[in-house]
């Protein structure tokens, strides 16, 4: 079971393309203290969607997103943090939701995305503490 304070707040810091085409997503989370997370190795196409987030244009949502702000809004639920952490060789994310008092989490999505809802929301990123550690 995942505790709270084996995660790190972090915010979005740069948003970018690892490729000339723009095929390829960048991403650098930054926590309060300075330490930085980068990511890589998923679709520049969710790039341009959480680059798009952040400067607030939220008028147009994919359609995979818009399922789950549907699902959600029927059930009531609001997403209020996703959490990201290292799953074999790929980066995965939890999704918290809570309504009528009561939490759901849907657990190992795929943290680009995740990190996409995260800046459509306006809510928190948290990064397992471990991935901000220099390797040894």
């Amino acid at each position: 079971m995942e505790e709270d304070d084996e995660y790190i707040q972090a915010k979005i810091n740069y948003v970018g393309f690892a490729d000339a085409y723009g095929l390829e997503g960048v991403l650098v989370l930054k926590s309060d203290d300075g330490k930085e997370f980068h990511m890589r190795a998923f679709s520049g196409e969710v790039a341009r969607h959480i680059a798009r987030f952040q400067t607030g244009d939220k008028l147009s949502i994919p359609t995979v997103y818009n399922l789950i702000d549907e699902i959600a809004e029927m059930n009531n639920l609001l997403l209020t943090e996703i959490r990201v952490y290292q799953s074999g060789s790929v980066l995965r994310a939890n999704l918290y939701f809570n309504g009528k008092g009561d939490t759901i989490v849907l657990r190992n999505y795929r943290a680009s995305d995740s990190i996409a809802l995260a800046a459509y929301y306006d809510i928190p990123i948290k990064v397992r503490k471990n991935m901000f550690e220099e390797p040894k």
